[in-house]
């Protein structure tokens, strides 16, 4: 106990002995169990408490006491309910002398402490101690470091042999670590006499749990952890399974291995996978950045070879041990992405589908890894199209005229990358459309406005904004939907053409097309559409949305095609600088019917008029 000074470590030994039996026995299995795994690897299931994330602790808070914070108020007020009655209760004048030297607080002095609304009071009454006598918590922890490495307490943290599987072990690990550092502390509390304002019980419980977690995230595992983890990770192993993430890429490649990504391969082959110790290392067309990554593991090979990517490799790898990672050159990745194949050694196979790679931009650079259990066999190419690729492999680069969806990728880095709906209407005027969405061209408001009045509870309002570019009037609707209203179209479209594009967040989208007040097709475009009118299929022509990726860009070059006018970034830019919208009052009725100006020529059920607002309709 070198941080000590002067310490009886044998009396303290025995007393810590006798007395970790007397706590351990009430610690609750699950909590124990997540203590016991802090030091474990990173399979482990740490996702519950033993991961809070800290905020706001001060940089010369004690490290027993922001170890505390990360279990989580939930973990600490449940090991304090089952701690408090036989810590209060527990004798603990056997302890030898521990904190003489420790400064208290100055007669006339003060102290104060500030705590958090959701922190367990066992941890407001140990960072409240510790003001009272600073120095207190690491002393704790410094005692409870050096009695761990004593011959009598050593013996009472050893796990049995008969105890085999993790969550076993964990629990068993997390308890005798916890009983030992509430001894500790119980003793350091009693000797230190803290002022009634100060709940003794949970003071110990605070400081004992926060000390524990120290011991057990920079201790060692038992011996026989290693090997029921691995058992555990097998029997709970499921097949398919998928996930996604994202991978850093440096020196333009990623890897999905065992080990690390080598700084060298050869791609020149197949311009794609290389195969390397332990798993296989990916050429990417981005230099550094972060590419989007799907990994499938199956159980079998895929019947079918996927369309809509630019190349695809197949190779075969042999797994040292199994439980590779998508993993960058620096060793980082998604935890998605980690320790994901099969936790057994042997051969497997790796099918790797690239694109966007010659477009050198990370937002539309894409991979799907497919791995299953497979004989080693010879590389298969399954397709081989982008540029980058026939370089790598020394041959011609093909003539690739560019894609027309390429034009507006710029809505990804847009104010509607999320969620909107852009409507394209000729042959009609500004006024005439926006009383077709149902808002009030007399009654413009600033955006900023109108989207506070809508945030608050209880709002039945949308807003649209619109732009007259002299060819074609535009409405932008952000995370709104009313261009994909039937009725709307029809309105729009009276005397003219109107077409939309909707998409939100959870990638449902609408295509519609009217002409003269009719609604020729609205549907969402998955390249499965039934027969159309030719008007439309000549708007669709080459666009296949049944390709992976790009479908809002797609759609919004069937707006353009079948109007003639598309949208750009300035005019996007232009609508927002200007800051100026129209609220829509209620929803339209898809049988209403409109004239070649825009106005209702059916009879719209009555609604009550907003008090101060005309009834738009």
């Amino acid at each position: 106990m070198s941080d000590v000074p002067d310490l009886p470590s044998d009396g303290l030994a025995a007393f810590v002995a006798a007395a970790i039996p007397v706590f351990t026995q009430w610690v609750p299995v699950t909590p124990a169990r997540t203590l016991g795994r802090l030091g474990a690897p990173d399979e482990a299931d740490l996702r519950s408490p033993g991961t809070h994330v800290v905020r706001g602790t001060a940089d010369s808070e004690p490290a027993c006491l922001t170890a505390l914070r990360a279990l989580g108020p939930l973990l600490v007020e449940r090991l304090l309910g089952a701690l408090e009655l036989v810590v209060a209760g527990h004798d603990w004048s056997g302890a030898p002398s521990l904190v003489v030297d420790l400064p208290g607080l100055a007669p006339g002095g003060y102290a104060w402490v500030a705590t958090g609304g959701h922190d367990s009071e066992a941890t407001s009454a140990a960072a409240l101690l510790e003001r009272l006598h600073p120095g207190l918590a690491d002393r704790t922890v410094a005692l409870a470091t050096g009695i761990a490495a004593h011959p009598a307490v050593t013996r009472l943290l050893t796990i049995p042999p008969a105890v085999t599987d993790e969550p076993a072990i964990a629990a068993r690990h997390g308890a005798a670590h916890l009983g030992l550092a509430v001894a500790v502390a119980g003793a350091v509390v009693d000797q230190v006499a803290p002022p009634v304002v100060v709940e003794r019980a949970a003071a110990i419980v605070g400081l004992g749990a926060g000390a524990a977690a120290l011991l057990l995230r920079d201790g060692s595992m038992p011996p026989a952890y290693a090997a029921a983890l691995l058992a555990k990770v097998r029997a709970d192993y499921l097949l398919p399974r998928g996930m996604y993430g994202s991978v850093s890429v440096a020196g333009n490649r990623f890897g999905l291995t065992e080990y690390e990504v080598v700084g060298q391969a050869d791609f020149a082959g197949n311009g794609l996978v290389a195969v390397t110790d332990g798993g296989a290392v990916i050429r990417t067309g981005v230099a550094q950045g972060s590419v989007h990554v799907e990994l499938a593991v199956l159980a079998q090979a895929p019947a079918e070879v996927e369309s809509g990517w630019e190349e695809i490799v197949e190779v075969s790898w042999p797994a040292a041990e199994g439980r590779a990672s998508v993993i960058a050159p620096d060793g980082t990745s998604s935890p998605s992405l980690r320790r994901q194949t099969p936790p057994w050694p042997g051969d497997y196979r790796v099918r790797v589908h690239a694109r966007g790679r010659d477009d050198l931009d990370t937002e539309f650079e894409r991979y799907k890894l497919i791995v299953w259990a497979a004989p080693a066999a010879a590389e298969t190419v399954h397709q081989r199209t982008d540029r980058l690729g026939h370089r790598l492999r020394g041959e011609p680069e093909p003539v690739r005229p560019p894609r027309p969806e390429h034009a507006y990728r710029w809505v990804r880095r847009s104010p509607l990358s999320v969620a909107a709906t852009v409507t394209v209407v000729i042959g009609t005027t500004l006024e005439q459309t926006l009383r077709a969405f149902g808002a009030d061209p007399n009654r413009p408001e600033p955006i900023d406005g109108i989207r506070r009045d809508l945030s608050s509870p209880g709002a039945i309002e949308t807003w649209v904004t619109a732009l007259d570019t002299g060819d074609a009037v535009l409405v932008v609707e952000d995370n709104g939907h009313r261009g994909s209203n039937a009725a709307v179209l029809c309105a729009a479209s009276a005397s003219g053409r109107a077409a939309s594009m909707f998409w939100n967040v959870n990638a449902v989208t609408r295509l519609s097309f009217a002409d003269g007040g009719q609604l020729l097709a609205s549907f969402e475009p998955w390249g499965r559409e039934e027969a159309v009118p030719p008007q439309v299929a000549a708007a669709l022509a080459g666009l296949d949305f049944a390709e992976p990726g790009d479908r809002t860009e797609k759609g919004l070059v069937a707006v353009e095609r079948f109007t003639g006018c598309g949208i750009t970034t300035d005019d996007v830019a232009l609508i927002f600088e200007t800051g100026i919208g129209f609220r829509v009052p209620r929803a339209l009725s898809r049988s209403a019917r409109f004239n070649s100006q825009g106005n209702r020529t059916d009879s719209p059920p009555s609604a009550p008029q907003e008090a101060g607002r005309p009834d738009v309709r």
